[in-house]
């Protein structure tokens, strides 16, 4: 009888895989992952407008909800012709509302060229923590003089 280490006769394939690298390999991928997921989602997602674009054509029963920022940096909720002035802090807690009854409906910004970037910015990061994922900016038409 021939003990497994035994040096003469027929060598047999090993079938087993060595897991030690590959587990060493997925550990290293982990901590990457692990530290590069926070840097990924710290932006602000926003679709912006090209120079010359088309109007957005919505449905009917899908008005958009328009966010503004006045000159003097108030905000409003526009949604199918009715303006409401609203705080900051109570902003995010209305378009939620609003979209859990709607959710379909496209939430655009307006802001006042005159205003502060900052404020602009301020307001989708509000927006973007009351749950809508895509932003759109509504601008004006380049005036021909």
């Amino acid at each position: 009888m021939q003990g497994p280490f035994h040096r003469g006769g027929q060598r047999r394939p090993m079938a087993e895989i060595n897991v030690v690298p590959f587990i060493d390999v997925m550990l290293v991928l982990l901590v990457i992952f692990m530290i590069t997921a926070p840097m990924l989602t710290q932006g602000v997602q926003v679709d912006l407008p090209q120079v010359t674009s088309e109007p957005i054509d919505t449905p009917e029963d899908n008005d958009p909800i328009l966010v503004s920022v006045d000159r003097e940096g108030n905000y409003h909720i526009t949604l199918g012709g009715d303006t409401t002035a609203v705080a900051l802090d109570e902003l995010a807690e209305r378009v939620s509302v609003i979209l859990e009854r709607r959710p379909e409906s496209p939430v655009m910004v307006r802001g006042d060229r005159h205003i502060a970037y900052g404020e602009v910015v301020t307001l989708m990061s509000t927006l973007q923590r009351a749950g809508v994922a895509n932003v759109g900016l509504i601008s004006e038409p380049p005036q021909d003089e």
